[in-house]
């Protein structure tokens, strides 16, 4: 029967980033997931590579920086191993900050003043009077970004099992002897769970994993927008893509795992944004989905080993799955090999959960 040094549960962007970088390792790796790969939290997602002390945690902030700076030549691989274009676009962020955000950090404002005035930057955004700052962030389209990842994957020689529902993780002296599915059985001393917002349905331990549902739309045909920045107000943000498309997002609601969306949360994003742009009131809204986001209790992402020797997670990434897929590679891969990560991986350990 075959073996693989490490199995893999989940085919997102996180599983497939970790599943790449263990393969440059030597390992032979399996991926396991449910659906098909790239498909859940992965394609739902806006692509923004948020890097601002703003709106993210300081304990996360060494991670998201590392990240953000990895992102460049992540892509840039991605690409060459696969042949496929990845949307990655570095014209920044424009970022209206809430009174909230700037009582608490009132010098962002001056450390990140707009390059130039804002009606230049973002003619159609000139009739605006509020404050805004200028943050250098990048964006990426996620779902291109998860077909070339998925390839790469495949072209580095990756065992891929999909529609294929991980049971449970086997023990032998108690410690992990392989993967139980819907399907088989598959040998391994090292499992990964990266299933997302599934995380916590894979016995053992119970992870405290929940998902926490997005609603988006897309619209295109807006005359004169001209939009190149990422737009980020309190009340929705804007991205755009090289393709002409404007993502409008979006919401974050404990609904559980129901996907569907709803007309009426679609309705006001989309008002909201015509409110910020008023040209994207002309624009035909492409499409609506909504995706679930792995959150945790205090919505940090869950990395390392649990009790259990070779059982590992790498989830619960809430908002910044996308962002955080270069380092949590990384990271993960020093830690299932048995390195010492050089980033401090404390407040991020499965052990807090007392798990």
């Amino acid at each position: 029967m075959k073996t693989w040094d490490a199995v893999i549960i989940g085919g997102g962007i996180i599983g497939l980033s970790l599943s790449i970088a263990l393969r440059k390792l030597g390992l032979a790796v399996l991926v396991v997931e449910r659906g098909e790969p790239g498909r859940e939290a992965s394609h739902a997602a806006a692509g923004m590579l948020v890097d601002c002390p703003l709106e993210t945690p300081a304990s996360l902030q060494p991670l998201a920086t590392a990240s953000a700076r990895m992102y460049p030549e992540f892509v840039h691989e991605l690409q060459d191993e696969s042949g496929l274009e990845v949307d990655l676009r570095d014209h920044g962020t424009l970022l209206f900050p809430t009174p909230e955000q700037l009582f608490a950090r009132p010098r962002l404002m001056t450390d990140n003043p707009l390059p130039s005035p804002l009606a230049d930057l973002e003619p159609a955004l000139a009739s605006l009077q509020r404050s805004a700052m200028y943050l250098r962030e990048r964006s990426v389209d996620p779902r291109l970004l998860t077909s070339a990842i998925l390839k790469a994957a495949r072209h580095r020689g990756v065992d891929i099992s999909s529609g294929t529902a991980a049971m449970a993780v086997l023990l032998s002296n108690r410690r992990v002897a392989g993967v139980s599915t819907d399907k088989t059985t598959y040998p391994t001393r090292a499992v990964v769970n990266c299933a997302g917002a599934w995380a916590g349905k894979l016995p053992p331990p119970q992870l405290p994993v929940r998902p926490v549902k997005g609603q988006m739309l897309s619209v295109i045909g807006a005359p004169h927008n001209g939009l190149r920045h990422v737009i980020r107000a309190p009340e929705v943000y804007l991205v755009p893509r090289s393709d002409g498309r404007i993502l409008i997002g979006a919401t974050v609601e404990e609904a559980g795992y129901d996907k569907r969306t709803d007309p009426h949360s679609i309705r006001t994003m989309h008002q909201a944004a015509v409110q910020l742009l008023p040209a994207l009131g002309q624009a035909r809204v492409l499409e609506a989905w909504a995706g679930l986001r792995p959150g945790s209790p205090d919505n940090l992402p869950i990395l390392g080993e649990t009790e259990t020797p070779g059982y590992f997670v790498a989830s619960g990434h809430f908002r910044d799955g996308i962002l955080l897929a270069p380092v949590t590679a990384h990271v993960m891969a020093q830690l299932v090999t048995g390195r010492r990560s050089e980033y401090d991986l404390a407040p991020f350990s499965p052990a807090r959960f007392q798990i």
